[in-house]
């Protein structure tokens, strides 16, 4: 399965806070306003078992269920988008004490997926294009708020 679309980002973090503030997708809606809502079993950060549904504000819901899963490096899921089979991937690379490297990746195949998944993909890279600055400066505030006395 091809890569459809990658971006690849740096946070003044280091990995185990990128990390920790990522693998709860309870919160994505915060930085990703094309998200309405995460539901995830078992609730809380994601894990090797995990399964969900993401809700996003146009009313369409994409399940999904965890496929690899490597604590602190990255985890991939796959869910069903319409006719389409998605791949998401969420790699942390430490680039320093203070620095880290996520990279997105999103694979989709299946029926449809030449004409569908061209359109799945500038809709889908339009959100992370306006869904990355949001979290990034989320994840860097909750650092400089965390060491304020």
């Amino acid at each position: 399965m091809a890569t459809t679309l990658r971006r690849e980002f740096e946070v003044a973090v280091p990995k185990g806070e990128a990390w920790a503030h990522l693998a709860c997708p309870a919160r994505w809606p915060s930085w990703a306003k094309h998200i309405k809502s995460v539901d995830v079993t078992p609730p809380g950060e994601v894990g090797p078992d995990t399964v969900g549904a993401v809700h996003l504000s146009n009313g369409i819901t994409s399940r999904f269920r965890m496929t690899e899963f490597v604590p602190g490096v990255r985890w991939t899921w796959e869910g069903g988008f319409l006719w389409l089979h998605v791949v998401y991937d969420h790699a942390f690379e430490r680039l320093g004490d203070s620095r880290t490297k996520i990279v997105f990746e999103v694979a989709v195949s299946g029926i449809g997926s030449a004409t569908l998944g061209r359109l799945f993909r500038r809709i889908y890279a339009k959100n992370l294009d306006r869904a990355i600055p949001n979290l990034v400066a989320e994840i860097e505030s909750s650092r400089a708020t965390r060491r304020e006395p």
